[in-house]
């Protein structure tokens, strides 16, 4: 429990569709998900960097990840021996701790095919435009540049290529949404548009928040070292949610969604929080949880 009063995230996904494990490497296992393509891709390969928060936390943001590329054609395939792109630590100034962390994936990376798609503005940021410096002068530093020139973030990749016309309308969908654009993805890549025409090729109109472009607070470890001032500004944004009367809250990076929904069920308020992956593979937040979890 932190000082503020926040549990600890604890967010409940639902199990994948399908699931078939062919694979299993460090404690993690590959999930082929079948389904109907529907179009867009052309059976390329596209390699999928799931991230260690969605690994540890919401491992079904990569089911669903994988899932949206297959069913758009792409050979869509989970990288193999990755760990952590390094930013907790270089964010905290121990770049050699990082550079030792960040090794092992870079190592895999370099090993995959096609491009490398990242369902995280954060992690994306870390290793787009931190790791030439993370890098430099070491003798990993060409592979660390090669991975991040094929680096892109979900919603980059499938705007970029013109697949949002490839997406299924989700007719039952009628959640009022709203988006939450996370500092890195926002700041580092310039993601804004994507997410939001993605949505609206679902059927998902959005509405938009005074407070969308503001910092969540979480911040990797200044949500630790500074408790009242994070809650202060997840308190900011949940204000202006409940007052644009909308029911759920879609955003790229799980570690923002966990900041909001942490305090959001700390206050009792009654919005759902979703990862775009989750929501445009169409996954059924009722079988995400269990009662009560989620809220």
């Amino acid at each position: 429990m932190r000082q503020d009063g926040i549990p600890p995230a604890d967010r409940r996904f639902r199990p994948p569709k399908n699931p078939t494990i062919t694979a299993s490497h460090h404690g993690r296992q590959e999930t082929h998900v079948s389904g109907p393509r529907t179009g867009g891709g052309d059976s390329s390969p596209v390699t999928v960097f799931s991230t260690c928060t969605v690994d540890t936390v919401g491992p079904d943001v990569a089911t669903c990840t994988l899932n949206l590329l297959r069913r758009l054609g792409f050979d869509a395939r989970l990288v193999r021996g990755a760990t952590c792109c390094g930013q907790p630590a270089w964010n905290s100034g121990f770049g050699t701790e990082a550079r030792r962390v960040a090794r092992r994936t870079v190592k895999a990376l370099t090993r995959t095919e096609g491009p490398i798609i990242v369902p995280s503005g954060s992690c994306a940021t870390m290793i787009v435009h931190h790791w030439a410096e993370l890098f430099s002068g070491d003798r990993l530093a060409r592979s660390a540049a090669a991975v991040a020139d094929r680096t892109e973030e979900l919603s980059q990749f499938l705007d970029r290529r013109g697949l949002a016309d490839s997406l299924p309308e989700r007719t039952g969908d009628t959640a009022s949404t709203t988006v939450h654009d996370s500092c890195h993805g926002l700041r580092g890549l310039g993601i804004k548009g994507e997410s939001r025409r993605l949505l609206a090729a679902i059927g998902t109109p959005v509405t938009e928040c005074g407070t969308a472009e503001r910092c969540c607070g979480f911040g990797g470890t200044f949500s630790v070292k500074m408790p009242a001032v994070s809650a202060a500004m997840a308190d900011e944004k949940l204000d202006d949610m409940v007052a644009s009367g909308v029911s759920r809250v879609v955003g790229g990076d799980l570690s923002c969604l966990m900041q909001l929904e942490g305090r959001a069920r700390r206050r009792g308020l009654d919005l759902e929080f979703r990862h775009l992956a989750e929501v445009l593979d169409g996954a059924d937040p009722d079988q995400a949880a269990t009662e009560g979890d989620r809220r």
